[in-house]
């Protein structure tokens, strides 16, 4: 069974190794003090929103989500910065529940909408489009790197 909650202070323990495989899986190095301050600062600042997906009572995956706003639309929007699933606990569904459990708080809020962004050859792409997400194609991506 799968469970949903929104992390709390006390759930940093159980934050701190999802963040830090997730930042591995993408080519990080583990550093679980950084974590437990980055994590620290979102909760304590109310930056962000985390979801932490709980697989028949084990911790198995989270989601980030950052408020912004689109001016053209006048209303606020939630960037899903993040989504992580624990390898042996993919395949399970806690994605797709991850997934909806925002698009739910997204919706409770009235907010214009979620967005993400995803690397060109993440296989998750087929869940977000069956999920309702549209790939954007009018636009491009630019970020530029302070060194």
């Amino acid at each position: 069974m799968i469970n949903i909650i929104r992390a709390k202070e006390e759930h940093i323990p159980t934050l701190i190794p999802l963040l830090d495989k997730y930042r591995i899986f993408y080519n990080q190095n583990s550093d679980e003090q950084e974590a437990q301050r980055f994590l620290e600062a979102r909760i304590k600042n109310k930056d962000s929103i985390i979801f932490i997906a709980f697989y028949d009572g084990s911790p198995a995956g989270f989601t980030q989500l950052y408020s912004s706003f689109s001016t053209v639309g006048l209303k606020p929007i939630f960037i899903l910065n993040d989504l992580y699933v624990y390898n042996e606990f993919r395949k399970k569904g806690i994605g797709e529940v991850l997934l909806n459990s925002a698009k739910d708080y997204c919706i409770l809020l009235e907010y214009k909408g979620l967005a993400l962004e995803t690397a060109i050859n993440n296989p998750a792409q087929k869940l977000y489009e069956r999920l309702g997400w549209k790939k954007n194609t009018s636009s491009l991506y630019y970020f530029w790197e302070a060194k």
